[in-house]
């Protein structure tokens, strides 16, 4: 299969005829064709029954299942599902606060954000925001998360202390993905209708550079530890562009089949690109070098990528077979295959219960932070 042959998410604004003959229901895009490849007959995938994983002591992960709107949770420790929370229509992407009690699930179809408690596995609060949310970031310092409207071109705001939309900010056509450098400051908002990345002050909740990028970013969207290269997937040209972000340039391109996300391992030397093809795989990349220097074969139709806090596993969600890759990332090689929801998309690993140096409830007093 060619790049060529793999379409886009579905349900995805990515050009303007796209927008102009838009379905009524965003429900049928979703089931009209699955995430990416092929022709997406998705088989049913059956999974354990909702409990609560009271007193969690290990990392756990969080997974989107968008036709089963579902979030299967994930035991780092076993590899497998421990429960399954109900959440909103059409459960796109997941974030996880830095202290992993909250995790925050935008729902496509219905044009919300679905709240989670990591202690009981329930949603606590749902948050109206823009139209067509696609993708969703909680800044490192837990003070805020950011929810890119695919539909309107634009990011939602929310503080994490009372859940409502302090902000809303225009960003360019058909925003895909976000990301938040590691001091907080900035977020980073790709736009697969005019090929570029919109930079965002964090202060002033405003856009302050935009830069163009390969053809058609598809939401893929990571920062380094450092917070000194961004770098973004372009689907329609197939590669990766490495972006400065001192001075707001792209300064290397990587070529890699058909990318779709993007995620930085924690020590910063390495990055994992999921890519469309229908045989699966992820493209490893030196972030010393930025050359491809492994490729680890995966399942059907991999979406989304996300490390574990230590770095030494990655979980990647494959549509088309309903499963989540395991990967040693010491070995780059998967050692287990997990069966989850229907057409899984978005995955994030919360860490374990950890007492919070900054506040992300509204009973807890926040620390006061620099701008």
């Amino acid at each position: 299969m060619t790049a060529s042959e793999v379409q886009p998410r579905e349900g995805l604004v990515t050009d303007t005829s796209t927008t102009t003959s838009r379905p009524t229901s965003r429900r049928w895009m979703l089931k009209a064709t699955a995430a990416l490849c092929v022709a997406f007959a998705l088989p049913a995938a059956g999974f354990p029954s909702a409990h609560a994983d009271q007193g969690r002591n290990s990392n756990t992960a969080y997974v989107t299942n968008s036709e089963d709107d579902t979030v299967s949770v994930i035991s780092a420790r076993t590899n497998t599902v421990t429960a399954t929370v109900p959440v909103g229509d059409g459960p796109f992407a997941v974030s996880v606060t830095p202290d992993g009690r909250t995790a925050y699930v935008t729902n496509f179809v219905d044009d919300t954000v679905s709240v989670i408690s990591t202690r009981t596995n329930t949603v606590t609060d749902t948050i109206p925001v823009g139209d067509g949310p696609s993708a969703v970031a909680v800044a490192p310092n837990g003070r805020t998360a950011y929810v890119v409207a695919n539909g309107d071109g634009s990011v939602s705001v929310i503080s994490t202390r009372t859940n409502t939309v302090t902000a809303t900010i225009p960003v360019a056509f058909a925003p895909q993905g976000v990301a938040v450098s590691p001091d907080s400051r900035t977020v980073y908002v790709p736009a697969s209708g005019n090929d570029t990345l919109s930079v965002i002050s964090a202060r002033t909740n405003t856009v302050t550079a935009t830069i163009p990028v390969g053809n058609t970013p598809l939401g893929g969207v990571a920062v380094t530890p450092d917070g000194r290269t961004v770098y973004v997937t372009n689907f329609g040209d197939e590669t990766v562009s490495v972006i400065s972000a001192r001075t707001n340039t792209v300064t290397a391109t990587i070529p890699v089949g058909a990318p779709q996300a993007v995620a930085v391992s924690p020590d910063g030397r390495t990055a994992y690109v999921t890519s469309a093809f229908a045989q699966g795989e992820v493209s490893v990349i030196s972030t010393r070098t930025n050359t491809v220097t492994d490729t680890i074969p995966v399942g059907d139709a991999p979406l989304a990528v996300a490390f574990a806090p230590k770095g030494r596993t990655a979980y990647v969600t494959n549509a088309n077979d309903n499963t989540v890759s395991v990967i040693d990332t010491r070995t780059d090689t998967v050692t287990a295959t997990i069966p989850v929801g229907n057409a899984p998309r978005g995955v994030a690993v919360a860490p374990k219960h950890t007492k919070p140096s900054h506040e992300v409830g509204p009973d807890t007093p926040r620390p006061r932070q620099r701008p």
